[in-house]
């Protein structure tokens, strides 16, 4: 069996199991093995990528695996990966691990709420293994829908507002998606063969530059309202607040991470010449979406609206360095969106765990809980030095190389959107040590808070292997940006072309 197949496979045991469980006890455990087995096979996929590429193996996708469909519309179950899909497939296997145990404490609904919870990171690791559009899409659908019953059952606050914000949203993004997607298909056939979903038939096919520009438009944009490309964000801060702590870590770490991984690997790279033509305004749009996200930081007060705006701005820095379109920042993007899922998921988490203490979120009626919470108090300043772009965290790896790249263009557009979007590196300082300076510094402001006691076992799972991941990201970036340097290749030579 082909091992990516696993990916699936797993899931779907591991919900079928819960399912079957007849104690809630045995609910966390068996999410928790199925989770930590998912980790342990993204770990071994990754030392097989590598083991296969030292071999001397130069084809753009590996593991590759091809089942008809649906024959007459050319509909086929195409797998396969490189180290850019490699990369991600171990970031969402980090974060779903880490979100099981940021959920053990779930009571309400325990069975459906993890079996919802796996349901969507099944979609994820399906999207992130498809060559085929339409199997792709329908695995993105997968993962988007499951958000709706999560918030709108689990979440807090207006919670039915935001998860049907969140949907609706998200909906009409898959609805100017598709339309991409089906024109990109019925335009397959443009160089005299079948009509095609397959993206790797499809990129050896010349679209007309006609089409590709009335196309590129809704891909683009139908990938980039889930990667909050401004002004389509605002779904995204409300649906933070709302949702659960896990579901916000998988949210924020991963699922908007489709958007990104989506606009260069269907948009940009199916249609090139769009993207050469049509790239100067989403530049504008996406550095936009860096600085406003960040001043958007600095004006909020409830901890998750705080770094869901923070995940608007690293998400929007992420797309800016796409549309670069050259090596340096596109290795850096996607060092970013690896970055930025597990640093975000580790304030979510943290989040949650500080707001199960407190009851509630909001800064100023806290204060001093350093000397209350030590433990998880270390951990939320790491995550802030990490967003922050400290030297020996994923997050400096990640921004020096979108900066070094992006002032490779040598035209006085690319270097002033350039040099904007670098003062968010300053306004992201300012909200971070603002928040850690009234957050876990100076008095207690509630006595109550004193009887708090600190991590639990579970809660120091979940964040130690979230600070493993950053912190081994910072201090050993070399494999992973080889990893994927190596696959880049193949998307900027069809850029450049």
């Amino acid at each position: 069996m082909n091992v990516l197949n696993l990916f699936i496979l797993i899931p779907v045991l591991t919900m079928i199991s819960i399912i079957l469980a007849k104690e809630i006890r045995y609910v966390r455990v068996i999410a928790a093995i199925g989770m930590g087995c998912q980790l342990v096979l993204a770990a071994v996929l990754i030392f097989t990528y590598l083991a296969i590429r030292r071999a001397g193996n130069t084809d753009e996708m590996v593991l590759t695996q091809t089942l008809n469909w649906f024959p007459s519309l050319n509909i086929t179950y195409a797998i396969g990966v490189d180290g850019i899909s490699v990369a991600m497939i171990g970031l969402t296997s980090i974060v779903i691990f880490a979100g099981i145990f940021a959920s053990w404490e779930v009571s309400d609904l325990t069975k459906e709420f993890f079996v919802s919870l796996i349901l969507l990171s099944t979609g994820v690791f399906g999207f992130f293994i498809s060559l085929d559009l339409f199997t792709m899409f329908l695995f993105y659908e997968v993962a988007v829908i499951p958000m709706y019953l999560l918030i709108g059952i689990w979440g807090s606050g207006p919670k039915e507002y935001s998860a049907m914000k969140l949907t609706i949203m998200l909906m009409g993004g898959s609805a100017l998606l598709l339309v991409g997607i089906l024109g990109i298909y019925f335009y397959s056939a443009s160089d005299g063969g079948p009509l095609t979903f397959n993206i790797l038939q499809i990129a050896k096919v010349h679209i007309p530059l006609v089409v590709q520009k009335f196309f590129f438009p809704f891909t683009f944009i139908g990938f980039g309202v889930l990667g909050a490309l401004f002004p389509l964000h605002t779904w995204s801060p409300d649906g933070h607040a709302s949702a659960p702590t896990a579901v916000s870590m998988l949210h924020a770490g991963v699922l908007m991470k489709l958007g990104g991984y989506g606009c260069f690997r269907i948009a940009m790279f199916l249609l090139p010449e769009a993207a050469h033509e049509m790239a100067w305004i989403f530049i504008i749009l996406t550095a936009t979406s860096v600085v406003y996200g960040a001043f958007g930081a600095i004006m909020q007060k409830d901890l998750k609206y705080i770094n869901a705006y923070s995940s608007v701005s690293h998400c929007g820095l992420v797309l800016f360095a796409l549309l670069m379109m050259n090596k340096t920042a596109m290795d850096g993007a996607i060092i970013q969106m690896i970055s930025h899922g597990i640093m975000t998921a580790l304030f979510f988490a943290l989040i949650g765990m500080i707001y199960g203490r407190t009851h509630t979120r909001y800064i100023d009626e806290m204060g001093g809980l350093m000397k209350i919470i030590p433990f998880l108090a270390v951990c939320y300043v790491i995550g802030g030095l990490a967003s922050l772009g400290l030297p020996g965290f994923s997050g400096f790896v990640a921004e020096m190389t979108i900066f070094v790249g992006a002032f490779q263009h040598a035209d006085t557009f690319h270097r002033i959107v350039t040099i904007v979007v670098c003062s968010s590196i300053v306004i992201t300082a300012v909200y971070i040590l603002r928040v850690i300076g009234i957050l876990l510094l100076g008095p207690i402001k509630n006595n109550n808070f004193l009887s708090f006691k600190d991590a639990t076992w579970f809660e120091k799972i979940s964040t130690v292997t979230l600070i493993a991941g950053i912190t081994g990201i910072g201090l050993a970036p070399l494999w992973l940006s080889n990893m994927i340097s190596g696959s880049l290749s193949h998307i900027i030579e069809r850029l450049t072309m």
